[in-house]
């Protein structure tokens, strides 16, 4: 397998998780998968490119490309056999496992080439933009055949007179070219990531009154010193057991979900570009800016002064933004 041909950079974070959040991970990837914002980019993506686009969640095991349309024939045909498929899936394992701090790009043995963008939910890698299957010089003879004789040293079974009008016709792209369609992609990674954020904090499809009522008043009073027995008087709950139901309906811990909506309530508010981000974090109830600083980077994956760079360009106003 050849070395990397691409890498993009990005902030290096730790990706641990822990198996209590499993399901809430899942859960927010399946949303984003289903989500029009990801579906009518993935459209665009694949009628610009001309390339497959899918969002895969990290750890999966599913077959290269899975669910798009644009998957490439000749890799088609190598996921008709099991030795052959097993060769991608390892491929796609190896680009995930070196795609945790950055985009990667590698190439498989017939010389394809696949990238990976990893999206986020705070500091955590929770699934990959997935693209490639391209070729980044033009097929040859040469190249062809060693792919076939390494086939056969799997005993892959598939026919040679097939896979030629499939490689051959396989779509190349400079390197240059390829190298721009994964910074688009590292962009649109960095969006999902915000947007994971706010799918946290929604409200989840049939949870207790008790906390929809608890959710309200958090709302109501955000900007505002808040703690547990506060919000547990609120819904006539010890905070023994509110805090258990409020877990268990939401997913996430009091404090957390305390961080996670003060969080959104800030990039609201940052939509304003004369807003100052110091006003905007005291707005939002945060007690100080090195609090709110360190909560912003844990819940985001990146300071507030990068964010307001995405949001108002460095046009905004100068030096008003927290330094992380």
């Amino acid at each position: 397998m050849n070395e990397p041909t691409h890498t993009t950079t990005a902030e290096p974070t730790p990706t641990a998780s822990a198996p209590a959040h499993h399901n809430r991970d899942a859960d927010v990837v399946n949303r984003l998968q289903n989500s029009k914002i990801f579906k009518d980019y993935r459209q665009a993506f694949q009628t610009a490119a001309g390339l497959p686009l899918v969002l895969r969640p990290a750890g999966s095991f599913q077959a290269p490309m899975a669910g798009s349309k644009q998957i490439n024939p000749f890799c088609a045909l190598m996921s008709s056999t099991s030795k052959a498929c097993a060769a991608c899936i390892q491929l796609q394992q190896r680009v995930e496992a070196e795609a945790i701090t950055e985009s990667k790009t590698l190439q498989c043995f017939a010389g394809l080439t696949e990238s990976m963008v990893p999206v986020r939910l705070g500091n955590k890698v929770i699934a990959y933009l997935q693209t490639g299957q391209v070729l980044l010089q033009a097929p040859t003879e040469t190249k062809f055949k060693a792919a076939i004789r390494q086939l056969e040293k799997w005993n892959a079974g598939l026919d040679a007179a097939a896979l030629r009008p499939a490689y051959f016709n396989t779509r190349v792209l400079t390197k240059g070219h390829y190298d721009a369609v994964v910074r688009l992609l590292g962009s649109f990674a960095e969006h999902l990531s915000l947007v994971s954020n706010e799918l946290m904090i929604q409200q989840v499809s049939a949870e207790p009154p008790v906390v929809t009522k608890a959710r309200a008043f958090i709302t109501e009073h955000l900007g505002e010193m808040l703690s547990l027995q506060q919000v547990a008087r609120a819904v006539n709950m010890s905070a023994f057991y509110f805090c258990k139901v409020f877990k268990a309906g939401t997913g996430l811990t009091f404090t957390d979900y305390i961080a996670r909506a003060r969080v959104e309530k800030t990039k609201q508010l940052l939509l304003n570009p004369n807003t100052r981000v110091s006003e905007a974090a005291y707005e939002a109830g945060f007690q100080s800016l090195s609090q709110f600083n360190r909560v912003f980077r844990r819940v985001t994956g990146e300071p507030p002064s990068a964010y307001r760079e995405h949001l108002h360009g460095h046009g905004g106003h100068g030096g008003l933004a927290c330094a992380a």
